[in-house]
């Protein structure tokens, strides 16, 4: 987010957000993160937990003072040092307790049917995107589809593995990808404690989810949808996503 090319445009106000590491509050319009949060609304969620770290405290001024949500209840969660996605998760712990929950990127907006279908669910699960749907209706480029972790999922509907490396997804139908929407139970916890530190010395959770099959803590229900991710991996995709939500209600 913080690289400069010549496709970035943007306003003083997204530059200035992109330099920061608070990608969920760049505006368009309105913060970028409003918009999931909204959709999480309609799709009948009604609390939801904010994962910020100690130096964020701008994000729970602006959501206790400013936003002022009426149909969710914003709680939050400090991760205190940051060490990867595994141990995000485990800094929701006490928020979510003996609750199924579902986890999603806040700098992604995810379609209402990925969310309706994981709302309506009470089961571990994983929402498979269909690849060309997120360059058909998204704003995701083909190339950058290999990014995203493709699923290879069993006979019975079940995941056998998120495979990020290329190499790895070359070995299956490379069909559906994994955009970090999930519905975890809290056997998650303890794979998110266990799992070693990965190459890039996080706690990732794609490996605790691997370290939660692997032991038979939990099996992942894919749920396959063909629907547009609106993705803000870069400069680049603000334009572009601001283009795609015009005219798009919000209301928390």
């Amino acid at each position: 987010m913080r690289k400069i090319d010549a496709s970035s445009a943007l306003s003083p106000e997204q530059a200035a957000a992109a330099d920061t590491r608070l990608k969920a509050m760049r505006p368009i319009g309105r913060p970028s993160l409003d918009y999931v949060l909204s959709a999480l609304a309609d799709a009948g969620f009604t609390d939801v937990c904010l994962v910020i770290g100690p130096e964020h405290a701008r994000v729970r001024d602006y959501y206790e003072r400013e936003a002022k949500p009426k149909r969710l209840r914003i709680h939050f969660a400090i991760q205190e040092k940051p060490l990867g996605t595994a141990n995000a998760v485990i800094a929701a712990e006490d928020f979510a307790g003996a609750d199924t929950f579902v986890v999603i990127n806040s700098d992604n907006y995810y379609p209402l049917e990925a969310l309706t279908a994981l709302h309506s669910l009470n089961e571990p699960a994983i929402v498979g995107f269909e690849r060309s749907a997120l360059t058909r209706l998204g704003n995701v480029p083909a190339e950058r589809t290999s990014r995203f972790g493709a699923l290879d999922v069993d006979e019975e509907g079940f995941l056998r593995r998120i495979l990020i490396a290329p190499t790895d997804a070359a070995q299956v139908e490379a069909t559906y990808s994994s955009m970090n929407c999930f519905e975890f139970t809290p056997e998650i916890f303890k794979a998110c404690r266990e799992v070693p530190l990965s190459a890039r010395n996080e706690y990732e959770l794609p490996q605790a989810i691997h370290f939660a099959i692997d032991n038979r803590l939990m099996r992942f229900k894919v749920v396959k949808v063909e629907a547009a991710v609106l993705d803000l991996s870069s400069r680049a995709d603000i334009a572009r996503v601001a283009e795609k939500l015009r005219g798009t209600s919000v209301q928390l």
